[in-house]
């Protein structure tokens, strides 16, 4: 009989504590994802394993016996409502198992008991709002039945096998293996007190001691100070919650010490600190900056504008959309979350953005976000079946145990971060992507083994909230956000150490846990607190991060000191030490100061966005934070705020230089540019980024003005991301950045100027004010107090300062993570990562039309020139050629400050007068990769013809030579225009070349010196550009569907676009009409799409209301004084239960709120649209196809998981069929392009006879077609696998509308990321194709004057 690692799956007594409560449903995973597992274990493991089947298995935790109704209640949620023969309270694989005679072995695995999951909060919140109140908790475990072929021993280590196999199906850091089923949740665990720790007796020993025992990190100088401190100063003996708060808030991950600190290099003290350097440029020019090094964003000036937000004069109401008048800040942030993302890379990353987006809500007294770039750096890829020669080495290398795989890192961080963007509703527009592992010419080798996870985010602030208000006595100390658990324990001295130093299990206590869902809850009550303006309650805000509550409330009450009732913060694990409570770095919170008179309205703010929060104390005024425990009255933190947050004692760090050993470059005799290209084009810092792109929003707001791709393809190319301050007009900003860590191990100092010239030459291609107004974060993430090293990063921070103040810009903000290293204990080496300088420019942009991106437009009719900045001439040291072979060279490019900045001016003055049709910068990949990158962007040929360069440049080094430059393309006819500019600007003849152009035809033709050196065909160049980011989409996507759009791709035109109708902007008269219609646009816990809605409706003449559940279902709003609702989208409790089924639990399970809904569906007078998350819910309520159809739940249509498997962002075509819909009339026949946002937006239809039902009725409005026009299923122009193309529905009426994509999002002519150059030149000379608007519009418009004919 085969072993199973499970027990009885019986309910059990509901006697004593909560009992635990199984259900079942099949199958566990989608049929890819089943069918790879299997390939893989049978590869891996055991080649005779016949079968696998999969089931979920939910974990329900009760406090008393369900009611019928309530067990009723409870399937609906968690059953899909289409499949319910395969949902029960019995194992469908025990009895699979048993009916096989007990062959083969069954594997459960999830969460760890240690604390509820952000999945779990959510499902709880879901069943809490439908009156499951008995309901706890709900853990989801995942269950796998391994069947064996007949010729194999069923009873031979099975539990071996599964052992092997359960590495496989879960992460380590976040999940177990459960070797019984779950038949509780409390855990065995009795809190821990706190100790004294002996200082006063034993002295520094007892630190030192203590220091081991909890890995905190403590150095020399740290145990040498705090023994003084408590010894010599406080007298007395620290409690080990003290030595553990200090350890996490004076980390050097929090406190940057290095930064701060004074360096020794070859025995010579240093005339300035790095931070001194640092901050040198903004001394010398500040200009525009209004938030500089002193809180958590930095800021400059942005501009006045009109905005639409819900009425000011409403305070935590539902009210009407304004427009109104704002003095926005532009706010830029950036960090990294490295240690937690090597050891857990999709929660690490998912903490990491979090941790981010609370540093960019928590600037003054509250900030606003926008949109976000992300960043990674992983060592040598590896793919399995993929082989890149330059990594053959790195094939053979270790890697530490406690670290993930590079390739996993890379695919797995870049999902926990996309998804919690997603899920929050942030879009990631910018990012970049290396993966590096070599051994130097000196064998050292070098390589992100602890990688890189960058994380960026633009926003902007109301100017009178730039500074925080001072901590005064009696103000409110307030958290807002999730309860404490047991996570997050040591992460900011964890973080601070090299990976391998510190045991692994502290390592494992310091990963977190993210939840969008509650951050989105939380920034949504920031956000109404900021719209309050000059009645905004909050004094003071910080976020909670390295450190925990300690960390976060010291800072808060700095320098005032305050009392703390640790009692009084909300905690979801009751078995929670003290040291716990106040260390642990649980994620989405905040603290905030508020005014005693202010803690009402904030109550009411809080209420209705259904955000937790609490006050845990006061400011007291004398200096000193102690900390109470109410339940035996002792006081286990009493710390003067000056002594350990003020001014500490300057460390001191010693480092000689390193001579580096060089060697030149050799390449093989017969190399050919076709060889080169053939390694160069799939290096992941050089090739598609595709596979980060399709996986994450890069719409939601509807700010976005340029995200990372363009072109008829949308290819990712865009150097430069701007966003907009407001849907009402198009000022806004502009954010790039640039790094070159490879070239600094040839000369550190070129390395900083090259960073700082790469931003600016990604910036150049969107006008923005001035060079002297850009400001920039300087992330460092080195291995700092390694051999050489600091002596390598002061180089490249003076280099850096210095070139800044040239060029007239300057560092505003930042942060270092500076234990860049880890252990390899099987080689016995410690393998430092590169040095990596990254440089994040962000400046105002008066315009955000004009932008010029990479893309080639005029085919035969333009050329090409290239201004050359590069001060040492077609160096090849440290490029993409050179790490594709397996060198590093002896010679890196470099720059001169004034020449950059003579071409930054040169440019933007171009792309003022509008004489330049396509940019791009030269960078990684050389010359040859930056005009090939602009053909596959316009999906046309070119030609380069490099025929002027000296006789000592071969072509190795003038087409893959990585020195600055910046290429664009002008039309012919207005090459001497653009000439003239640049001889203005000082750039002549000796450093502008033209260097060809592009073609009407698909080839591809390379000279130098008049020889051709590569003829070929665009299409077959851009499928090798794109190869390793769809091996990268193998790992994440189904891989028919990744087939199917790397092999389509070479077969693509352009999307078919095509205007039937005219538009036009709402007429002021309408616009300032005084007796507006009223539409309500409502959400739900977790939506994120509301914004853009309410200004579409609002620029169409109608009134829009703020409207969520809450407002309704409190009967503060009924929806008889609408004409109109819409649904908005999102993730409505985070799609846990699928998606929006939450939503419409909500509804359909309260007789109040389905009642109220079905009347105002019901009423002749009345319209309804659901997008995205609002499409799904409206199925679920049977509004569309219709409720008069009285289609049974189990027949209804429904929005299942996309045939993808993942979230798809694309910007696809549909076309408008002719329907009933209303809001579509007159725009038949139309093709558009529109946003697309959804990982669950294939249309399914139970029963077939429904869906030709619906076409007779003409109930399918729109269709996603192919570039010939054509409705498709074919992936990627149908994202989700919908049958017949099928885009949503309507009600047979036409009233109700359904839609998975977002018209909202481009209903303005900066939303379209592509659009045809016809259209496009209409909009630069203002007819049709302008105004601001763009012809989604009219849709709106539509619903309006439908409403004044039907009054």
């Amino acid at each position: 009989m085969g072993i199973e690692f499970m027990g009885s799956d019986d309910a059990p007594s509901m006697s004593g504590s909560p009992a635990i409560l199984h259900y079942y449903r099949t199958p566990g995973l989608s049929e890819y994802k089943r069918q790879g597992l299997l390939q893989e274990v049978r590869t891996d493991i055991a080649s005779d394993v016949e079968s696998l089947d999969t089931e979920v298995c939910y974990n329900v935790e009760v406090t008393a016996p369900l009611t019928a109704k309530e067990e009723d209640a409870l399937t609906y949620l968690l059953s899909e409502t289409f499949e319910q023969q395969q949902f029960g309270s019995k194992s469908f694989l025990r009895e699979l198992h048993a009916s096989r005679g007990g062959k083969g072995g069954i594997l459960e695995v999830g969460p760890r008991m240690t604390f509820c999951t952000a999945w779990s909060s959510n499902a709880v919140a879901i069943c809490h709002s439908c009156g499951l109140t008995k309901v706890t908790r709900i853990e989801r475990s995942r269950r796998y039945l391994f069947a064996f072929g007949k010729a194999s021993d069923p009873t031979t280590n099975v539990q071996d096998f599964l052992q092997e196999v359960a590495p496989k199906v879960h992460d380590r850091m976040t999940e177990c293996v459960y070797p019984f089923p779950i038949t509780s949740f409390e855990l065995k665990i009795k809190p821990e007190h706190w100790v004294s720790v002996d200082v006063m007796g034993k002295g520094r020993a007892a630190l030192e001691a203590i220091n081991k025992e909890m890995g905190l990190g403590y150095d020399e100088q740290d145990l040498d100070y705090y023994t003084r401190l408590f010894r010599d100063e406080l007298k007395r003996n620290p409690t080990s919650i003290e030595c553990f708060d200090l350890a996490q808030g004076n980390s050097e991950h929090s406190r940057h010490w290095f930064f701060n600190g004074k360096l020794v290099i070859d025995g010579q003290d240093m005339p300035e600190t790095l931070f001194q350097l640092v901050k040198k440029p903004f001394k010398i020019n500040p200009r525009f900056s209004t938030v500089a090094f002193r809180d958590n964003s930095s800021a400059l000036r942005g501009y006045v504008h009109q905005n639409v937000h819900p009425s000011p004069d409403v305070d935590g109401k539902a009210a009407p959309y304004k427009s109104v008048t704002k003095d926005y800040d532009l706010t830029f942030t950036a960090e990294t979350h490295n240690f937690p993302c090597g050891v857990a890379p999709f929660p690490g990353a998912e903490t990491g953005t979090g941790g981010r987006l609370r540093d960019g809500a928590a600037t003054g007294q509250g900030s606003l976000i926008i949109a976000g770039t992300a960043a990674y750096c992983v060592g040598a890829l590896r793919i399995p079946g993929y082989d890149m020669e330059w990594e053959d080495s790195a094939r053979e290398w270790s890697y530490p145990s406690n670290m993930a795989d590079p390739f996993d890192i890379l695919i797995e961080a870049s999902n926990g971060a996309s998804d919690y963007g997603n899920k929050f509703g942030e879009p990631i527009i910018q990012g970049y992507t290396r993966s590096f592992g070599l051994r130097l010419p000196d064998g050292e080798r070098r390589e992100w083994i602890k990688p890189i996870m960058f994380t960026g985010g633009i926003g902007q602030m109301d100017h009178r909230h730039i500074n925080k208000g001072d901590a005064e006595k009696d103000m409110k100390i307030v958290k807002i956000g999730g309860p404490a658990y047991r996570i997050g324990m040591g992460g900011g001295a964890a973080s601070s150490m090299v990976a391998g130093d510190n045991q692994a299990d502290l390592d494992f206590n310091a990963v977190q846990r993210g939840d969008a869902e509650m951050e989105n809850r939380a920034n949504r009550v920031i956000r109404a607190c900021v719209e309050l303006g000059e009645a905004n309650p909050v004094v003071s805000i910080h976020d909670q991060g390295a450190g925990g509550s300690g960390n976060v409330l010291k800072e808060i009450t700095e320098p005032g000191g305050g009392f703390i009732d640790i009692r009084k913060m909300l905690c979801g694990d009751k078995t929670m030490s003290l040291l716990e409570l106040w260390g642990a770095e649980y994620q989405e919170n905040y603290a905030l100061l508020i005014r005693p008179e202010s803690v009402e309205l904030f109550d009411t703010l809080c209420k209705r966005e259904k955000a937790p929060y609490s006050v845990v104390g006061h400011i007291t005024g004398d200096g000193i934070v102690r900390v109470w425990d109410a339940e035996d009255g002792t006081t286990p933190v009493d710390l003067p705020l000056e002594k350990v947050l003020g001014k500490m004692p300057q460390k001191v760090f010693k480092s000689d230089r390193k001579q580096s050993i060089s060697r030149p470059l050799q390449f093989p005799a017969d190399v050919t540019v076709m060889s080169a290209l053939d390694r160069v084009l799939r290096l992941s810092s050089v090739g598609s980024k595709r596979f980060l792109t399709n996986k994450v929003d890069r719409s939601v707001t509807g700010l976005i003005a340029q995200q990372q791709c363009v072109g008829p393809l949308q290819l990712t190319l865009s150097d430069v991301a701007v966003v907009a301050q407001s849907h009402l007009g198009t000022t806004g900003g502009a954010t790039a950045i640039g790094e070159q860590p490879i070239k600094g191990f040839l000369d550190c100092a070129a390395m900083g100027r090259l960073a700082c010239a790469e931003a600016l030459t990604n910036l150049v291609w969107a006008k923005v004010t001035a060079i002297e107004d850009v400001k920039a974060s300087g992330n460092w993430m080195w291995a700092a107090k390694m051999e050489g090293e600091a002596a390598n990063m002061y180089d490249a921070a003076k280099a850096l300062s210095d070139f800044m103040i040239q060029i007239g810009m300057a560092i505003d903000g930042g942060k270092d993570s500076l234990s860049m290293a880890a252990r390899d204990p099987i080689a016995k080496e410690t393998v430092k990562a590169p040095g990596e300088l990254t440089i994040s420019v962000y400046a105002p942009c008066p315009d955000v039309n004009l932008t010029v991106m990479p893309d080639l437009k005029c085919g035969g009719d333009g050329v090409l020139l290239l201004i050359d900045l590069d001060l040492r001439g077609w160096c090849l040291g440290g490029s993409s050629l050179a790490h594709c072979y397996g060198q590093i060279g002896d010679q890196c490019p470099d720059v001169d400050a004034a020449s950059l900045k003579n071409a930054f001016n040169a440019v933007q003055e171009l792309i003022k007068k509008r004489l330049i049709t396509a940019g791009h910068d030269r960078s990684d990949g050389g010359l040859i990769t930056t005009v090939l990158e602009m053909a596959f962007g316009g999906n046309c040929g070119v030609t380069i013809a490099l025929d002027s360069l000296p006789a000592s440049v071969d072509f190795l080094h003038a087409l893959f030579s990585e020195g600055p430059g910046l290429v664009f393309e002008c039309a012919k006819a207005n090459e001497a225009a653009v000439r003239e500019v640049l001889q203005w600007h000082g750039m002549g003849a000796a450093s502008v070349h033209a260097i060809g152009g592009g073609r009407n035809d698909t080839k591809v033709e390379v000279s130098v010196g008049g020889k051709v050196l590569l003829s070929d065909d665009v299409r077959q160049l851009r499928d090798i550009w794109e190869a390793t980011s769809f091996q990268c989409e193998l790992r994440q996507c189904n891989p028919e569907c990744v087939a199917q759009e790397r092999d389509g791709l070479k077969h693509r035109t352009a999307p078919p676009f095509k205007l039937t109708f005219d538009f036009h902007p709402t007429s002021d008269a309408k616009l300032t009409q005084a007796d507006k219609i009223k539409v309500a646009i409502i959400r739900e816990e977790g939506s994120n799409g509301d914004r853009e809605m309410a200004t579409a409706f609002h620029m169409a003449g109608f009134e829009a209301w703020d409207v969520t559940m809450t407002d309704i279902s409190s009967g503060r709003v009924n929806l008889q004084d609408f004409r109109g609702v819409v649904f908005v989208g999102g993730f409505s409790y985070a799609d846990v239960l699928d998606s929006a089924k939450g939503w419409a639990a909500t509804i359909l399970l309260s007789d109040k709120l389905n009642g109220e809904f079905e009347a105002f569906y019901k009423r002749n007078d009345t319209f309804s649209l659901g997008v995205c998350n609002g499409c799904q819910l409206m199925a679920l309520l049977g509004w569309v196809p219709g409720l008069e159809k009285n289609i049974p739940r189990d027949k209804q249509p429904r929005f299942i998981h996309n045939a993808s498997g993942r979230f798809e962002s694309r910007w696809s075509a549909v076309r408008v069929e002719s329907s009933t819909s209303i809001m579509l009339q007159g725009m038949e026949g139309s093709t558009l392009g529109i946003w697309v946002a959804h990982g669950e937006g294939q249309a399914y239809f139970p029963d077939p006879s429904v869906l030709t039902q619906c076409q007779r009725d003409r109930a399918i409005p729109l269709t996603y077609v192919d570039d010939q026009n054509q409705p498709t299923e074919a992936y990627p122009f149908n994202p989700n696998g919908s049958p017949q193309g099928i885009v949503g529905l309507c009600s047979p009426d036409g009233r109700h509308l359904a839609l998975m994509p977002h018209p909202e999002r481009c209903i303005l002519t900066y939303q379209w990321p592509y659009a045809p150059q016809g259209w496009t030149k209409q909009h630069r000379e203002g007819e049709l194709w302008g105004r601001h608007v763009a012809p989604w519009i009219k849709m709106f418009q539509n619903a309006r004057q439908w409403c004044e004919r039907n009054a």
